[in-house]
């Protein structure tokens, strides 16, 4: 061979793919500004090409990785709410169905409720969890709201729940509800049931534990207050994160998430949640438009 030239090949970020050569077995004046510049013009070219294929094949699988992550939530999601909830609803009708019969020894039946308060407790982690998955993988927590004119019978319902499920603690209830509510009464005894659940746990247990709520100046107030030590200002700044427990309370049961859920339906209402706790009072705060 008489003639050669080598021109590299160079990807437009600057990366080195290769080389583009010619050679000829006869002799040839090839080291000239034309040849040369023609060479390195469609050196450049082929770059662009190869850079080119290579993005269109990153973005075809990132494609299919996005495919696979949607069909992985949604199976993810379909397991909890079908192979979890679906059989705890049995076994909750079981013990309900248990509970009425009138052969029980007290014993018997001081167990059957021990039960069914568990099972209580293990589908509200269910409930939590399904809607962490939604909000972190899904599409958020979804609120149907309506107007609501008994929203004091609503809360007042939820309280009565709490209060047979812990018979040994006093929760007091002041409501002051003057008119209609915008709001989604299923999801908002969700919020109720997590705050005034979490004022259990952590409240001193021989302090009540007190729910109020009214309507000021078009907004919707909700404060649960119970009284104990107080939290910690750092430990507030991250109350609402998902799986944080609080102070010195990892002895308690519960992933963590039922303060997390809460905020994100005040969020899902157009609302906030705060908590202030000074002295030996904690109070938690919902604050949202009454109004559609």
């Amino acid at each position: 061979f008489q003639s050669y030239i080598s021109v590299p090949i160079r990807l437009p970020d600057g990366q080195f793919f290769g080389t583009l050569c010619a050679i000829d077995p006869r002799p040839a004046v090839v080291r000239t500004d034309q040849i040369i510049g023609m060479f390195e013009m469609f050196a450049q070219l082929i770059g662009f090409q190869i850079d080119s294929q290579l993005r269109l094949k990153a973005s075809q699988s990132d494609l299919f990785d996005a495919q696979q992550a949607a069909k992985l939530r949604e199976q993810f999601i379909a397991v909890l709410g079908h192979d979890l909830r679906n059989p705890l609803t049995a076994f909750q009708s079981g013990i309900r169905i248990l509970t009425r019969s009138d052969q029980l020894e007290p014993r018997e039946l001081k167990v059957l409720q021990q039960m069914g308060m568990s099972a209580t407790r293990m589908s509200q982690l269910v409930e939590n969890l399904m809607d962490f998955a939604r909000g972190r993988l899904g599409s958020g927590i979804i609120v149907e709201r309506a107007s609501i004119e008994d929203l004091d019978r609503v809360i007042e319902q939820v309280l009565d729940e709490l209060r047979t499920s812990h018979p040994h603690r006093v929760i007091r209830s002041e409501l002051h509800i003057s008119h209609p509510v915008n709001v989604d009464p299923l999801r908002l005894s969700q919020l109720l049931s997590n705050l005034v659940g979490n004022a259990i746990v952590h409240g001193d247990p021989e302090k009540e534990v007190l729910v109020e709520a009214q309507i000021e100046a078009g907004n919707f107030l909700l404060e649960i207050t119970n009284f104990g030590a107080p939290i910690d200002a750092d430990v507030i700044s991250r109350l609402f994160e998902p799986f944080e427990r609080g102070q010195g309370k990892s002895d308690h049961s519960g992933l963590g998430l039922g303060l997390y859920i809460a905020s994100r339906i005040a969020d899902a209402h157009e609302g906030d949640l705060a908590c202030i706790s000074e002295g030996n009072v904690t109070r938690f705060t919902l604050t949202m438009p009454a109004g559609a």
